[in-house]
């Protein structure tokens, strides 16, 4: 039976293309041997990319030796990130010519591995940020905080609320600061708790108006790592004067001074609708 009697009974084209011909590869056969589509082989032929060499009789494709090594080269660069016009350029180029796209496809190469890294790199400090709690030592944390500082407190805080939305908040904007960002940082919590002591000497009450304005700050200083409700300050005022480790700390900067804080967060929080005896983290 003839190929053309073949075709008339109604086989397709591709099945006739997936048998191997005297003088080369069917396109069926070249495309499982490149492990491309059929479509793809016929596409680059009708854009003169990759033409197959012989025909059959029938008029089916041949590819040759030749043809696949085309198609191979074709796919490298393909994977380079090159474009099918640029690709037939370069295929077709003088061989002194050919180098020119390929030391700019390198350059950009490099570039895109700089880039691709970069971004490795800060996946590694968001995920390293996220179990530490900051990525300082423990010396650094002594050295920028002060002698009253405890890593532990950073530890504690993971333990407590390490698998909230806002701890993988704090950890992404951590893994972005240096040390001179925790410096400034430490600076306004300094001023802070400098300022919260000397109201509370003074005998500043809960719900003043002087009193709310140091609650806010505090709200503010905490906003500096995740957005922070009055819901959630009420819940962070309540475990400071509940957690041993804070409350030592804080009452290290003037006695008293958690509770107290505590109790300006919470009148604070009264005073803008929100009951602290019912105040949840959110």
């Amino acid at each position: 039976m003839s190929d053309a009697h073949v075709r008339l009974d109604g086989v397709t084209d591709t099945a006739m293309d997936d048998t191997t011909g005297p003088g080369g590869l069917t396109v069926g056969a070249a495309a499982s041997h490149v492990d491309v589509t059929v479509r793809t082989l016929h596409h680059w032929d009708r854009i003169g990319l990759v033409r197959p060499s012989g025909r059959t009789s029938a008029g089916y494709r041949l590819y040759s030796a030749a043809d696949i090594a085309r198609i191979h080269r074709v796919l490298i660069y393909r994977e380079l990130g090159l474009s099918l016009e640029d690709i037939g350029a370069l295929l077709d180029a003088p061989a002194a010519d050919m180098t020119v796209p390929l030391r700019q496809q390198r350059a950009q190469l490099l570039d895109r591995i700089s880039r691709l890294q970069a971004m490795v790199d800060a996946v590694d400090r968001m995920i390293e940020a996220a179990r530490a709690g900051i990525l300082l030592s423990a010396e650094e944390q002594v050295a920028i905080f002060g002698q009253r500082w405890k890593p532990s407190l950073v530890a504690g805080a993971r333990e407590r609320w390490g698998d909230t939305p806002q701890w993988a908040q704090y950890a992404e904007r951590a893994a972005g600061m240096a040390a001179e960002d925790w410096r400034r940082t430490a600076d306004t919590i300094t001023t802070l708790e400098h300022d919260l002591a000397a109201a509370k000497r003074a005998g500043v009450r809960p719900g003043s108006a002087a009193a709310n304005a140091l609650a806010e700050r505090h709200r503010a200083s905490m906003d500096a790592y995740f957005t922070c409700t009055l819901s959630m300050q009420v819940c962070l005022g309540r475990s400071y004067a509940a957690d041993p480790g804070f409350t030592a700390y804080y009452d290290a900067v003037e006695p008293g001074l958690t509770i107290w804080l505590r109790d300006i967060i919470d009148a604070n929080a009264r005073d803008r609708g929100i009951d602290p005896e019912s105040a949840t983290w959110t």
